[in-house]
């Protein structure tokens, strides 16, 4: 870099509230204007869907920048990797023509071995009624072998006799288990070892020193944008805990799952449904029962990506926007799915909580105080106009802007885009974000 330039900027995308709030189609938009996309936690337990013209893609262990031409897709040490559907996501994208050749993937992100999913799915089954609500596909196991120093990294499987002494070591304990507590059979190092050799030949031109890579990136004053799988709430520290990912979702992830340093962010960009969903157990103080529930889960198409869930559904929670906005130094808000509200005449918005008889402002301390948390709402007028062909804020009815308006004022950040459709192009830019 030139002596005395300003290097690019490292920009973080982050989920605002429990995840599918559309990160992949804003990291999509950027990805035109980007030279990296990193994706630096979770694994294949949460999926982006993005909409170019008619096409529809379900990406779930791939960054969104997987989709962008000029883009290099990277997935980061932070990332746990099923590594058959890595391959099956890959040859998917490439029958549709879509050039994956350019993807990188950390010789530090770790492996989820067939072990781990056996792991999260009996264990899901035993904890009965206090199930978390994983989507049984390992990624709480192969993190918790990772805090364990039992995981298994990438670069491993380079090394068959260390690949042999790791699997060894993970299957002492974890045949115990399943033999004795579960009534399984045990898992053999073999068949383990064998499966994940087999990768060996696909995955070695992949894989590199991502975060020297980035850094050096950055040095040549590239751009590089950091995804974060899931979202704020369902951050393992910062979120509902313990119905939350194992893995941080937040900006300091972002940091710790890329190898990036702190001082390079420059910006952070929150994405917040212009309501909120949820999937799988937890709190959800504006979670809706009724008729207003189901009318937004068929309009918005609210059912997992990797899963098909169905998603809980609720109003907008401004407490959330605003406890996102403080832990990961948001910026900017990118607003979704603001068409999904046409046709009511008015739209409530939970402004603070009612918790025990007394008024919070903000989200309660204590999982006590959240799961007793009712919704105070204030009522916006709703429209009745199609407004997926808006292009400016202008464009909007009035009581559509306002709704935008009003949020900014209680969400801690101001809202710089604003979704009103999913294709690529349904997008309004008040501000930019880069």
């Amino acid at each position: 870099m030139c002596e005395g330039c300003i290097p690019m900027p490292a920009v973080v995308i982050v989920g605002a509230q429990w995840g599918d709030e559309g990160k992949g189609k804003a990291t999509d938009i950027l990805g035109s204007r980007v030279d990296y996309v990193v994706k630096f936690n979770g694994g294949n337990n949460a999926g982006h869907t993005v909409v170019i013209g008619d096409q529809k893609y379900a990406l779930h262990l791939l960054p969104s920048g997987i989709l962008s031409p000029g883009c290099v897709p990277v997935i980061g040490n932070g990332v746990v990797v099923d590594l058959k559907v890595l391959f099956e996501e890959i040859d998917g994208l490439n029958e549709r023509g879509i050039d994956t050749s350019k993807l990188v993937i950390s010789a530090n992100a770790h492996v989820i071995a067939d072990y781990n999913r056996t792991m999260d799915k009996v264990a899901e089954r035993f904890l009965g009624s206090r199930k978390i609500g994983t989507t049984g596909r390992g990624i709480g196991p192969t993190y918790a072998d990772k805090m364990n120093r039992l995981g298994i990294r990438v670069q491993d499987l380079f090394d068959e006799k260390i690949l042999r002494q790791k699997v060894e070591g993970a299957l002492e304990l974890k045949n115990q288990i399943l033999t004795k507590i579960y009534n399984r059979r045990a898992v053999e190092v073999d068949e383990i070892v064998e499966e994940l050799l087999s990768y060996v030949d696909r995955l070695r031109p992949m894989v590199a020193d991502t975060p020297l890579l980035l850094h050096e990136a950055l040095a040549a004053d590239k751009t590089v944008l950091l995804e974060a799988g899931q979202a704020t709430l369902l951050d393992v520290d910062h979120g509902t805990y313990p119905f939350v990912t194992s893995s941080s979702a937040t900006t300091g992830g972002a940091c710790t799952g890329s190898g990036i340093a702190p001082t390079e962010i420059t910006r952070v960009i929150g994405i917040v449904k212009a309501y909120a969903t949820r999937v799988g157990e937890g709190p959800f103080p504006t979670e809706l029962f009724d008729d207003d529930g189901e009318r937004l889960r068929k309009n918005g198409a609210e059912f997992g990506t990797t899963t098909g869930r169905p998603r809980r559904c609720g109003w907008y929670d401004a407490p959330i926007a605003r406890y996102a906005a403080r832990i990961n130094g948001v910026t900017d808000f990118v607003l979704t799915k603001l068409d999904v509200l046409t046709g009511w005449d008015r739209i409530p918005v939970c402004v603070a909580y009612d918790v025990d008889g007394e008024r919070v402002d903000e989200m309660p301390m204590t999982q006590t105080g959240f799961h007793h948390a009712k919704p105070v709402y204030e009522y916006f007028e709703g429209w009745h106009e199609d407004i997926s062909a808006a292009r400016t804020f202008e464009d909007l009815p009035q009581a559509a802007q306002t709704y935008v308006l009003e949020l900014e004022k209680i969400s801690g950040a101001r809202i710089s885009t604003i979704g009103v459709g999913p294709d690529r192009e349904q997008s309004i830019e008040r501000f930019d974000l880069l």
